[in-house]
């Protein structure tokens, strides 16, 4: 991937602002020295200084950087409060908003005359592998949309789409680690209430998540199409999708569902 000439600042360094700092650095796409950072927290910005990006000592002065953008990591519940006092310095600024349930009209009225995007990415971004939407106000460019996507392709798929696909995106994908990670957990459950050792059932099953996810990303596969080439008729994994398939699609759905619901919510600042 190509270094961009761009200086990013980020507003916030746990573990979303502090997965995308590092993550575009360490995928080459923009240098160590062209990363500005601040969170109150040194615990956070001190391993990112030693990275050798630039760590300001205040929200006012990561502002008042020459940043060709400017990455607001915080909590949804905190971000009024924490960008309110900012919204002046970042007048006709590019800022990009990975809060998740906080509209663009919301971000519109808080910054003012800002350029906003607003992004949401998966906890897999701490591993370059994840998924970004990611959706444009009204006075965000398109070259704003290209260089909000390049940096985010550094850590992972990244895809510009509407805001109400993004909400969808955002209860589909960036919820999808956490029902992965319920998915192994209850397989190794079974394996274990089946007569598998705990550990050894669990890297298994870790193991063949991971196998199955490189394989579908490598070969471009359909995923119902693998789950036929590895299901015999009349045989063991034909008796388990039986059981499983009904309960796992209503579980998806409602799923689903109740996290937009709760998307709504937030918007709403509930």
């Amino acid at each position: 991937m190509d270094m961009l000439a761009a200086r990013i600042g980020i507003l916030g360094c746990g573990s979303m602002g502090g997965a995308i700092a590092r993550g575009v650095v360490a995928s080459g796409v923009v240098a160590p020295g062209q990363v500005s950072v601040y969170d109150p927290a040194r615990a956070c910005t001190d391993p990112l200084g030693e990275l050798g990006m630039n760590v300001v000592p205040s929200a006012e002065d990561l502002v008042a950087q020459a940043t060709d953008a400017l990455v607001i990591a915080v909590k949804p519940q905190i971000l009024p409060d924490v960008v309110a006092p900012l919204a002046s310095g970042l007048e006709g600024r590019l800022v990009v908003s990975i809060a998740a349930g906080v509209p663009l009209a919301a971000l519109e009225d808080l910054l003012g005359a800002s350029r906003v995007v607003r992004v949401m990415p998966n906890l897999p971004i701490q591993v370059r592998s994840g998924a970004t939407a990611i959706a444009c106000g009204t006075r965000a460019t398109n070259e704003d949309a290209q260089l909000v996507k390049e940096l985010f392709s550094a850590l992972g798929s990244a895809h510009v789409m509407r805001e109400d696909q993004l909400d969808a995106e955002g209860a589909v994908v960036s919820c999808g680690p956490a029902y992965v990670a319920l998915f192994v957990d209850a397989l190794t459950r079974a394996g274990v209430r089946a007569g598998l050792p705990a550990a050894a059932c669990r890297e298994m099953v870790e193991a063949t998540m991971l196998g199955v996810a490189q394989s579908l990303i490598q070969s471009g596969e359909h995923p119902r199409s693998y789950m036929e080439r590895v299901t015999s008729p009349g045989g063991t994994t034909a008796a388990a999708l039986l059981e499983m398939e009904p309960l796992v699609m209503e579980a998806a759905y409602n799923a689903v569902d109740a996290a937009l619901e709760r998307t709504a919510e937030l918007a709403e600042g509930r």
